[in-house]
């Protein structure tokens, strides 16, 4: 019989002793701001059963990360890596035992994907004005802790419309093209 003995990290022992890796790599994905405040976070474990565990958390990770300038750490028994940009801590927490290139991975994933879809303005502001879209790449990037793409590219494409001034010339809609003139001789009129 191989049926499931014992569970060490997200490794399952077996009666014949191989082990089956588990998908589920991640227990959160979060964005603080420069005071420690939440602007985004995603739980998909039970590690943390109540708001308040959530809410400890987010401060302990704040107090271990904000001003160094280390990349990964341990918290609280848990692998984070994290990454800051202006006034931003993006952070992707695992287990104690995750390969910590899978959440570096997932973290620059994300943080690229956030970037793309603000332009480039990673700031809490630009974050606040496009979190419908950052909201639905996290849900792109990562379901139930399992992480289900690593293409920036890919996410951005299907959660952020491109907007049509990007759209090549031979991809619009005549409508689209006259719009785009229309605009573009009123910004000439008004300068």
């Amino acid at each position: 019989s191989s049926g499931i003995n014992a569970e060490y990290g997200h490794y399952y022992i077996t009666n014949n002793l191989r082990m089956l890796p588990d998908l589920k790599s991640l227990k959160a994905l979060v964005i603080l701001d420069n005071n420690g405040e939440r602007v985004l976070a995603k739980y998909y474990d039970q590690h943390f059963s109540s708001v308040k565990d959530m809410q400890d958390f987010e401060k302990n990770l704040f107090k271990k990360t904000y001003q160094t300038d280390f990349e990964i750490i341990a918290c609280q028994g848990l692998t984070v890596c994290y990454k800051s940009s202006v006034d931003l801590l993006f952070y992707v927490v695992g287990s104690s035992d995750e390969n910590e290139l899978i959440l570096v991975h997932t973290l620059d994933t994300f943080f690229d994907t956030v970037s793309a879809i603000v332009r480039k303005n990673v700031e809490k502001k630009a974050v606040f004005e496009k979190m419908d879209y950052i909201i639905l790449a996290a849900d792109e990037l990562i379901e139930a802790g399992v992480v289900m793409e690593n293409s920036c590219d890919d996410i951005v494409g299907r959660v952020y419309p491109r907007p049509e001034q990007d759209i090549p010339l031979s991809e619009q809609t005549m409508t689209q093209v006259l719009q785009n003139a229309r605009e573009g001789f009123k910004w000439t009129l008004l300068r």
